[in-house]
């Protein structure tokens, strides 16, 4: 098993010439080639994970230093058992043990194929547990594997804790529902269809950021809509960019800004 230098997803080997993740539009493959890396010599070189908590029952994963896009994965604890949301492109035995000593893991899941990191790799370190995978999607699985489990729609992973497809980004992207965050308010855990920019108070709805294309009007509006009627004040981004609170209102009123804008509500302002 090798693993994308520039997007940290996992691939069978043999390995082809270029990452297919990376070569398409939404990525990009390195002026300096294709580089391909290997969890042993990452751990020789002192690659790390860190676990930080974000709020009750939700912790922060990431790589240090990062490993490919640098997600950090999100990991939901319920009374039931855990999610892993956007595992990221590194695991090892101590990383697995902290993940374990929060609760049994229920499911791995992703809100994207960028986001896929080395999640076959993570369910084999956590005992084998499912790794879901959007059934629109499986197209760009790298690495395949028994505990893979294809999905549509909604999934409902425990009480209170349902993936639900948006499509957008990738016609799979998907988002994480979790009734208990945020003081019982609901959290959104989302990807690159589902965007919470830098001023913490809009999204974006993009299919390519490093690329920079948008997503239509209609796409965004669509987005929004499947979205309007899910409980939820606060959402986490894949690289823990959030929107803190009045979630709901702003993924609204983002929607419809994105949309004026590719409209050319605003032409006279360019």
């Amino acid at each position: 098993m090798l693993i994308c230098a520039t997007c940290g997803v996992e691939r069978d080997e043999p390995v082809p010439a270029l990452c297919p993740i990376c070569a398409d539009e939404r990525q990009y493959v390195p002026e300096d080639g294709q580089k391909w890396l290997m969890l042993d010599a990452m751990a020789q070189e002192g690659q790390q994970l860190s676990l930080k908590e974000n709020e009750p029952g939700l912790f922060g994963i990431r790589a240090e230093p990062k490993v490919g896009i640098g997600q950090t994965a999100q990991l939901v604890v319920t009374p039931e058992g855990s999610l892993l949301w956007d595992p990221v492109g590194y695991v090892d035995d101590i990383a697995a043990k902290a993940v374990l000593e929060r609760g049994p893991v229920l499911a791995i899941a992703t809100s994207h194929p960028h986001m896929f990191g080395v999640q076959v790799e993570w369910s084999h370190r956590l005992g084998g547990v499912p790794v879901l995978v959007a059934d629109a999607d499986r197209r760009w699985l790298g690495r395949h594997d028994p505990m893979i489990e294809y999905w549509a729609g909604s999934h409902s992973v425990a009480a209170g804790l349902t993936l639900h497809q948006t499509g957008g980004h990738f016609p799979g992207s998907a988002v994480a529902q979790w009734a208990a965050g945020a003081g019982g308010r609901g959290v959104l855990l989302t990807g690159d269809s589902v965007f919470p920019n830098s001023d913490r108070r809009s999204i974006a709805f993009m299919r390519s950021y490093p690329n920079h294309l948008p997503l239509s009007g209609a796409v965004a509006l669509r987005i929004a809509a499947q979205l309007e009627d899910l409980e939820f004040d606060r959402i986490y981004g894949n690289f823990n960019n959030a929107i803190a609170y009045g979630a709901r209102a702003v993924l609204h009123d983002s929607a419809q800004r994105h949309n004026a804008w590719a409209r050319g509500d605003f032409d006279d302002l360019t």
